[in-house]
């Protein structure tokens, strides 16, 4: 069995069901079917996709972005989605280092084709435009042989602590455990109807409840990306009973003139994550009474782990919940020993929603992976009734708007300007996007660039989340005895 079966199952139960809403069209479960069935065909006959082949996609939310994940799905294929918020450099890294087959594109990105073909010759690029015709030329099996919910579906690349980003391999079978603990903490029905604005090339927008929600046969409404002002006028129109939004989101609709006025009862619940949730934005959403649920993962989890669940205590605001219903969690210290409650150290996750390997990185692999368990690199306790509350990235990650940045990926491009001796970032607190970058550097001998040209050269290699809001130039970085720069005293500095 693979995951595409379970789209089939549920066209033969309810085909005239709604499965997907995109921009005033409907694609049935039998549409849905019908077109991943095509899709898969058209990438093994024309296109030549076999087991364990990359497939990207360049695109915003699109109906067709899940076709092609199931289509993987069914041929064994391994379905990468590129971050279009990425710079072309990034971008060109990610594809070599997936040895990525095919490239999906959306016309809103073709500006970028020519630069991604002259670095990467042998890839296919396919139009998204385009999709209907590859599907219509496709021929003969829409399998390939050897597939089953143990083959990789999602290779999904995250910020490298060392600087570059690595691949998270997600097994079909992890999509399929993660959408089990989903239907458990949202106590999800086939009756539900999801409203999906988070991007789908990150495992939240993808997995928290639109992979969940199809599997067992609930309806998706999609949006090409969040606008705050389309997303309140959704919940008014279309009535949806579930979503999911980040901190930043939650905020940009609490900024709207429409936020007191519009009609939110149709949602059983609002489903955030991704950061510390500040109990302001918890405690407005609900005022509005719609009950917030917390989740904590990452990329490496699917992302679910830990989770509050509908029906449940929602008592504790800075808790993001008990560890799912299908995995463990644990909060250890450096020896490995679980520590008491209130006592903070890292958290570990295990089980089948836990990713295989990182892409051709045994190294980062071992690290991350012991005996089982995945080592988050997030700092949390937990309470004497189990609950977690997560504190800090012990790997000095940035979370700004959602977005993952680690301040090593920073640092190498800022090392790499020519006027600069060494650079650090920190993440400094902003009351719209939790955390923003800021670099401290210091100049080389006898140079006399300015902070505007440092951030002119971030923003041709990074994409523009990343990039330093304020350079502070410095004489020296504070060390410790082995030379390792102290972020934390840099932070503590820009506290003052």
């Amino acid at each position: 069995m693979n995951l595409a079966d379970l789209i089939d199952r549920n066209a033969a139960f309810t085909p005239d069901k709604a499965a997907l809403r995109f921009e005033g069209e409907t694609l049935s479960y039998a549409e849905l079917s019908e077109r991943i069935t095509c899709a898969a065909r058209a990438l093994r006959s024309r296109l030549g996709v076999g087991r364990g082949d990359r497939v990207a996609i360049l695109a915003l939310n699109h109906p067709d972005y899940l076709v092609l994940l199931y289509a993987c799905a069914r041929l064994g294929a391994m379905l990468l989605p590129l971050n279009w918020r990425l710079a072309v450099p990034e971008q060109v890294f990610i594809l070599s280092d997936a040895s990525a087959k095919v490239l999906v594109v959306e016309q809103a990105f073709d500006a970028v084709v020519p630069a991604l073909k002259r670095a990467l010759p042998d890839i296919h690029v396919v139009a998204l435009a385009a999709f209907d015709e590859l599907i219509a030329a496709g021929a003969g099996n829409d399998r390939n042989p050897h597939v089953d919910e143990k083959s990789p579906l999602l290779l999904v690349y995250t910020s490298g602590t060392t600087g570059r980003p690595k691949g998270a391999v997600l097994r079909q079978e992890a999509l399929l455990w993660n959408g089990i603990m989903s239907q458990h903490m949202h106590d999800m029905t086939a009756e539900d109807h999801i409203l999906t604005v988070l991007p789908f090339f990150h495992v939240g927008g993808l997995n928290i409840q639109t992979t969940p929600a199809l599997h067992i046969g609930a309806t998706v409404t999609i949006h090409p990306r969040f606008t705050p002002d389309l997303t309140l006028a959704a919940i008014a129109r279309d009535k949806p009973t579930l979503t999911v939004l980040v901190p930043a989101t939650i905020q940009a609709l609490l900024a709207q003139p429409a936020w007191t006025t519009t009609e939110l009862t149709s949602l059983r619940a609002l489903t955030t994550g991704s950061t510390q949730v500040p109990v302001p934005l918890i405690e407005a959403v609900e005022a509005r009474g719609v009950p917030v649920l917390q989740v904590y993962g990452s990329t490496e989890t699917c992302p679910i782990a830990v989770y509050t669940r509908v029906g449940g205590d929602l008592s504790r605001k800075l808790s993001t919940g008990l560890p799912g219903l299908v995995c463990e969690a644990r909060i250890v210290d450096d020896d490995g020993r679980e520590t008491p409650p209130g006592v903070p150290a890292e958290v570990l996750v295990r089980g089948p929603n836990v990713f295989f390997e990182y892409w051709g990185n045994a190294a980062a692999t071992a690290e991350a992976l012991r005996d089982g368990w995945y080592y988050s690199g997030d700092i949390g306790t937990r309470d004497k009734d189990g609950y977690f509350y997560i504190y800090d990235r012990k790997k000095n990650m940035i979370i700004s708007g959602g977005e993952n940045i680690y301040p090593a990926e920073v640092e190498r491009v800022l090392n790499a300007h020519p006027d600069v001796a060494e650079a650090a970032v920190i993440g400094r607190p902003d009351p719209k996007w939790q955390e923003v970058p800021v670099a401290y550097v210091v100049r080389r001998a006898g140079a006399s660039c300015e902070a505007a040209a440092i951030i002119a050269h971030v923003g041709r290699e990074l994409a523009r989340f990343k990039v330093p809001r304020e350079i502070v130039f410095v004489e020296a970085l504070p060390r410790n005895a082995l030379g390792k720069v102290q972020h934390f005293v840099l932070r503590e500095q820009a506290a003052r």
